[in-house]
């Protein structure tokens, strides 16, 4: 499948999903709406959680490459990489982010080892991405060298993830903001407590 194939088949399966949601999509719709056969679609996934999974990996990569970009070295700081973050960080906070509903979705189906197999990838990426952060910063030094970075990612996953479960389970009561989040990575970045 060409590069062109492949951004049509991602494309029009967040179209469906913000249509009819992840349940109510099938590979048969995707299908039909891409013009790719089964078997140019399983070139890439084996089913449908999994390409829902191939959005949401996309989706977090494409974080991780603003947030590359904002790294200057010739000139380190900790703000710019930070406000990179901040900003493609915000859809965890939008209830009809296509990420939340694509990340609840397979956590109700977590029992399914597809699924589970799916989630952990993701996860797994997005600490290796965020330990990879740290640890240019205190490269660069403008994160304290002291900062355990594991323990660091770990904390910053938690509260990311936090704010994503809390904004799609109780939108009503979910206070927090996009600037919460660079305030607390700030915070905890620079070795402060909250």
């Amino acid at each position: 499948m060409d590069n062109s194939s492949y951004r049509r088949l991602l494309q029009i399966t967040e179209d469906l999903i913000r249509e009819k949601g992840c349940q109510r999509t099938t590979l048969a719709e995707i299908m039909n709406r891409t013009g790719l056969s089964k078997g140019a679609i399983y070139h890439y996934v084996s089913g449908k959680d999994e390409l829902f999974g191939l959005i949401l990996k996309e989706r977090t990569k494409e974080v991780n490459r603003k947030f590359q970009q904002a790294v200057d070295l010739e000139n380190p700081e900790l703000e710019n990489p930070l406000r990179a973050i901040e900003k493609g960080t915000q859809h965890i906070m939008d209830r009809e982010d296509i990420t939340n509903l694509i990340f609840i979705y397979l956590l109700s189906r977590q029992e399914v080892p597809t699924v589970s197999r799916i989630l952990k990838e993701v996860y797994q990426y997005s600490e290796q991405a965020s330990i990879a952060w740290i640890e240019a910063g205190q490269q660069a030094g403008v994160i304290p060298s002291q900062l355990d970075v594991k323990k660091t990612a770990a904390m910053l996953m938690t509260y990311s993830y936090g704010m994503r479960v809390m904004a799609m389970v109780s939108p009503e009561s979910f206070t927090l903001t996009s600037k919460d989040y660079y305030q607390f990575m700030l915070n905890v970045l620079e070795g402060k407590k909250e």
